[in-house]
């Protein structure tokens, strides 16, 4: 796991581009602790910072080049690395036993064709010295991250926007993108908060020749159900045991520590299962909540480390625990970025890191096997019944009732008003409301600059992201389009960022690609029902986990925005970041918008308020940072 970046300049490089591209290494050290290093080339340049994983000489150390032709700078991890050297290198000689290696000798004798039998992820620059080509590929579904812009200079890229905005790319910010971030609380995909920048899309590759830049795909997620039509329900839960543990043991490769989190989840504990089958001691670790004992799930994961005896560590925290990173996070955001449970995967990165190099993780099985509770209420909503009318038909009273994610009560008339909300809209503008924070029109009131200036490029934005959705109305259409949103746009980039703030690499079993396409083949029944999310998966793991972990309500951790935001956060709030004086000088916002969304986090029904505050925290908190 590593960090990356570099150019290619329309004209031979000065000095200036060799400093900016020294100030870019420097500002991603935290994704490479270990080694820096470059590599120049009349008007190509290239960086790498390294976190050693496998093969931690110097030997394996980049920019890696072979022949005085080709050089690397790569961020990953290539899993199968061993497979590929045997089956497709066994006639050539290596001097590292690294996966840089074979991925450059892939690339030499096979092109581009190689990307397609790459399992792992990754983000990748090649330089062909004597083609002058500069190749830059991404991993299938971007775990890891790539930005890259291209001026009147030249090409530039890098793995983080703190990195690339070292090359003196001018910071001015996209309307349409900063209107989408509050409704969503993050950024899609595929856009960046400034105009000019792009991200490089998962299973998508550049070349860059003599400045022609050509964009090519190598990977598209489909749903195909030819594949396993003729599957039967135990048959395919036997075949994704098989595919779990291939994934798995090929995510156990490491020349450093490794552990696994462990939730008290299904998810997290049937990667510990697994790979405690082919380690034994492995070392897990969860957080617990000393202050949000309903929240703490800590006796469900110590039932899954006793199972399998592995060394596990839980790290007990307080609200002030977590209070005090509060800034940490902010401080390292170069976008605006506001899933509020970021704070807790940061803190969990903080103390594993302590102890391991490397994490499993359960990240990925909810969106592609349907494990959020608004799947469940897709489910209902598409199958009617009483219950359906009935709640639609009280809309008025949800609307009416005290709403807040701080209280059962309060939130079950949270989830019944957007359940009836989502009642009266067609399939596609149901998932896009449900997806967001924010109503698209309360976003054109917030926002001085009225979103009607840029309503064109959110409509496209809008169908391109919704364009999985057919008049078929097949419920993997929903999950296709939360892999190609929410997962490549939100949870990827919080795993990725607050991990790698702390040097520390996460790797996803779930979303080894067999295991994704493996998903998109079967039917919907597989994987909800009437009475349960992410059935296939509970099924085929149930033999290896304790029983308590079944038929529970999951809570996962609420960060207590409002309690902060009503306590120790306000003063930051009514005096420095959403002051009103602040806000009118700033001339972004709205005024009014502001003063009733604080009205209404004071307020006994708060709604989503302490959510958009946050958004406008973290959105403040950056612009303060790159435009005071």
């Amino acid at each position: 796991m590593c960090g990356i970046a570099g150019y290619a300049l329309k004209n031979v490089a000065n000095e200036k581009f060799k400093t900016y591209l020294n100030n870019a290494a420097n500002a991603i050290q935290l994704r490479g602790p270990d080694n820096e290093g470059f590599f120049f080339h009349q008007q190509i340049g290239l960086a790498h910072r390294r976190l050693s994983i496998i093969d931690t000489s110097a030997s394996a150390n980049q920019p890696f080049a072979i022949d005085n032709r080709y050089t690397i700078v790569f961020n990953g991890e290539i899993f199968n690395y061993k497979q590929l050297q045997t089956q497709y290198l066994a006639d050539e000689k290596f001097n590292t036993t690294s996966d840089t290696e074979v991925l450059l000798k892939l690339f030499i004798r096979y092109g581009t064709q190689c990307f397609q039998w790459l399992n792992g992820f990754f983000a990748f620059a090649i330089y062909d010295k004597m083609e002058d080509k500069l190749t830059i590929a991404r991993d299938r579904f971007g775990k890891k991250p790539l930005l890259f812009c291209h001026n009147e200079d030249g090409f530039f890229f890098a793995s983080e926007m703190k990195a690339l905005l070292q090359f003196g790319i001018k910071k001015e910010i996209d309307q349409a993108s900063l209107a989408q971030y509050f409704q969503f609380n993050y950024l899609p995909p595929n856009v960046s908060i400034f105009k000019g920048v792009e991200k490089l899309q998962g299973g998508y590759f550049i070349e860059i020749n003599q400045q022609e830049i050509k964009t090519r795909q190598y990977y598209k997620l489909e749903i195909d159900y030819t594949k396993n039509q003729n599957l039967s329900y135990d048959a395919a839960q036997k075949k994704l045991v098989n595919l779990m543990n291939d994934a798995v043991e090929k995510r156990m490769i490491s020349d450093v520590p490794l552990g696994a989190f462990l939730s008290g989840g299904i998810d997290s504990s049937v990667i510990v299962a697994l790979a405690s089958q082919q380690k034994k001691g492995l070392h897990t670790f969860s957080i617990g909540y000393k202050d949000e004992p309903f929240f703490d799930e800590t006796k469900y994961a110590e039932l899954v480390a006793n199972k399998y005896q592995t060394n596990h560590t839980v790290f007990k925290l307080s609200n002030d625990d977590f209070l005090n990173h509060v800034f940490d996070v902010l401080n390292y955001l170069d976008e605006p970025f506001a899933d509020s449970s970021a704070l807790a995967v940061y803190i969990l990165s903080h103390h594993t890191r302590q102890h391991a190099t490397v994490a499993l993780s359960g990240d990925g099985a909810d969106e592609i096997f349907a494990g959020y509770n608004k799947y469940a209420a897709e489910f209902k909503m598409r199958n009617g019944g009483w219950n359906n009318e009935m709640v639609k038909q009280l809309s008025p009273l949800w609307k009416a009732l005290p709403k807040s994610r701080n209280h059962t009560t309060t939130n079950l008339f949270r989830q019944l008003n957007r359940f009836a909300e989502g009642a009266k809209l067609p399939i596609a503008e149901r998932h896009w409301r449900w997806c967001s924070w924010m109503s698209e029109e309360n976003v054109k009131e917030l926002l001085k600059e009225n979103a009607a200036s840029v309503s064109k490029v959110l409509e496209q934005r809008k169908k391109k992201n919704l364009e999985n959705f057919s008049s078929k109305n097949d419920f993997n259409e929903v999950l296709l389009t939360d892999v190609n949103l929410v997962l490549k746009g939100d949870m990827l980039v919080k795993v990725d960022l607050m991990s790698m703030a702390n040097s520390l690499e996460i790797r996803s079993p779930f979303l080894d690609f067999s295991v994704v396409d493996f998903a998109f083949s079967l039917p919907t029944e597989f994987k909800i029902n009437g009475s349960m999310k992410k059935r296939i998966v509970q099924d085929a793991f149930r033999n290896l986990l304790p029983p308590e972990l079944y038929n529970r309500p999951k809570h996962g951790f609420e960060v207590p925005l409002l309690k902060w935001f009503r306590n120790e956060l306000r003063s930051l709030i009514e005096d420095d970041l959403l002051a009103d004086k602040f806000i009118i000088e700033q001339n972004i916002f709205n005024l009014a918008f502001i003063q009733q969304l604080k009205k209404q986090l004071h307020s006994n029904n708060p709604g989503d308020a302490a959510a958009n505050i946050w958004a406008l925290i973290v959105f403040q908190w950056w612009w303060k940072k790159y435009f005071v």
